[in-house]
């Protein structure tokens, strides 16, 4: 499929863009008919050790196309502030869904290679955990914060300093509602450490809902538009608080107005 397009940082899903033929009586098994596809196929290339960045952001773009041909639209704005902080940033946004650990990679490795902060069960997956192995990300429990931390901060230090960004979520879980007391200071801290530039990202992925019974497979919702904000590379002189009070208000500020723009 074709890679994505920005102008000015900002992609939009095309508006003449094909749509599936299931996409108008189930967008959820027109999505999902695909994308089982696009992921044994991934891990697959993982398994045989041929899945470089380049791989991962092409199967990205994949995931990202088989949504649009479900129905879903994409407004990605802010991309260009990817480019404004050197060699490696830490990366700090809300977490919604499985939507945003599929589709990162085709909005931040155009720019710069990056990798996540995942928790252990996700590398473990069936399937799924070639990839995410591939990528060798920083892997936390949630059982033990302390140990969390101290893995979060020395293998995010190591990962930034040889040139690969982090992507963190700081929340306990994925959630549609937004609560700051949740959202932990981690990014700021980890950035200050590294002496690199903090990015905010707001995300609003409910077009992929959590499922019910498996959290990573729940409806596909067209009607939601899929939204990401990059905001401009931050700082950090002093301690962090304020930088991270920063990111807080990028993120509260940017749902509520995209909320208040969602039909219904």
């Amino acid at each position: 499929m074709a890679d994505l397009v920005f102008e000015n940082g900002t992609y939009k899903t095309p508006p003449d863009l094909k749509r599936h033929w299931l996409a108008a009586v189930s967008p959820t098994l027109a999505f999902y008919s695909g994308f089982s596809l696009i992921v044994f196929r991934s891990a697959s290339l993982a398994k045989r050790g041929v899945y470089g960045y380049e791989e991962w952001r092409s199967s990205s773009v994949d995931v990202l196309r088989q949504l649009e041909r479900a129905g879903c639209r994409f407004e990605v704005t802010g991309a260009e502030h990817l480019q404004e902080a050197g060699d490696s940033v830490v990366i700090v946004g809300n977490h919604m869904s499985m939507l945003e650990t599929m589709i990162l990679p085709s909005l931040v490795v155009p720019f710069r290679k990056a990798t996540f902060v995942v928790k252990q069960s996700l590398i473990d997956y069936p399937v799924f955990k070639h990839v995410m192995r591939s990528r060798h990300p920083i892997t936390v429990t949630r059982d033990n914060p302390r140990a969390d931390l101290k893995a979060m901060l020395a293998g995010g230090v190591e990962r930034l300093d040889a040139g690969v960004s982090i992507i963190i979520f700081p929340q306990t879980s994925r959630t549609d509602d937004f609560d700051p007391k949740q959202f932990n200071s981690i990014g700021s801290m980890l950035a200050r450490r590294a002496k690199v530039s903090l990015v905010p990202l707001a995300i609003k992925s409910d077009a992929w809902e959590n499922g019910r019974v498996l959290k990573d497979i729940g409806r596909i919702v067209p009607s939601r538009t899929v939204r990401f904000a990059f905001g401009r590379p931050l700082r950090i002189p002093g301690k962090g608080a304020e930088e991270h009070e920063a990111v807080v208000e990028f993120i509260a500020s940017h749902l509520d107005r995209w909320r208040a723009a969602e039909p219904g």
